[in-house]
């Protein structure tokens, strides 16, 4: 709902600015019947999948869960759109679904930080990247919240100037705008370039873990200084702080994905299960069947 408001919302004040119509939306559900977001909240909706008119560009806006709607109909239906020249993105997680349908590949996306390791691992010929929007020629996406504010003030200067798009933000009481490169958020971790990259390289590595004296290689550094870098910084070994990010992101996988347990573990680096659940339930004091029974006993 943040990501859809914060698309729209912009494009409403910019017509209001300006005295008329210069966008115009209309929102899509699959049935044409209304949508309930996670908070709960009804979203009514202009038509179903069926009845949509041609139209030029066409956002999908999904968030938790996003393969769960997914089936053969809608990758049918994204592909037609595609073919009939119309500019696709993706909000939030709405990437998900476009490179499902086989429309990502080659491309470089953005979409919700949380959910990065794992689109990258389900889509490797798709470039996706921790940035707040992109906008190519092929289509555009963004990470979701309030980075669709960004993404549509962008839209609005590079169609109608900056003026609008300072009037529009100045409405917004938004700031000076974050540009496609900026992060989603700020690193929780040293301002240390070489800590920065070596994080990097870990959170692009889960699934085949480096090994410590591979990392500093990759850093063009020594192991030795590789670990004093993060004892000073984390009070941590670099192999501590690289389990923990494959344990955290196995612990969003159980929650927010249909995966097994065993291709979990296979996802974050482990070669079996029992080794996975004993260093899960180390860091997050559960085992991860149970973290798993946890979410489905709360959705039933």
């Amino acid at each position: 709902m943040v990501a859809f408001f914060s698309a729209i919302e912009p494009l409403r004040i910019a017509n209001r600015i300006g005295g008329r119509t210069l966008f115009e939306w209309d929102p899509i559900s699959r049935d044409g019947e209304p949508v309930v977001a996670s908070n709960g909240m009804t979203l009514a909706t202009s038509c179903s999948l069926q009845d949509v008119p041609r139209v030029s560009s066409l956002a999908v806006c999904a968030s938790f869960e996003p393969e769960s709607s997914i089936d053969d109909e809608l990758l049918g239906w994204l592909q037609a759109r595609a073919a009939d020249d119309c500019v696709l993105g993706g909000m939030d997680t709405g990437c998900y679904a476009l490179a499902a349908a086989g429309l990502l590949d080659d491309q470089t996306v953005t979409l919700h930080w949380e959910c990065l390791p794992d689109f990258r691992t389900r889509f490797p010929k798709v470039d996706a990247v921790e940035s707040v929007f992109e906008v190519t020629d092929e289509g555009f996406s963004c990470a979701g919240g309030s980075a669709a504010i960004d993404m549509s003030l962008d839209l609005i200067r590079r169609r109608h100037g900056d003026d609008l798009a300072a009037q529009v933000r100045d409405q917004l009481i938004h700031d000076q705008g974050r540009q496609p490169a900026s992060r989603q958020r700020d690193p929780v971790m040293p301002q240390e370039p070489l800590v920065q990259r070596a994080i990097a390289l870990m959170e692009s590595n889960l699934e085949l873990p480096l090994g410590i004296r591979e990392l500093a290689g990759e850093l063009d550094i020594s192991w030795r200084r590789l670990d004093r870098l993060f004892a000073r910084h984390f009070k941590s070994s670099p192999q501590q702080v690289y389990l923990a990010r494959r344990l955290d992101h196995a612990h969003w996988l159980l929650r927010k994905t249909p995966h097994s347990i065993m291709q979990i573990a296979l996802a974050c680096g482990f070669a079996s299960a029992s080794s996975f659940s004993r260093a899960f339930r180390r860091r997050h004091g559960l085992t991860p069947s149970r973290l798993r029974r946890q979410v489905l006993s709360n959705r039933a």
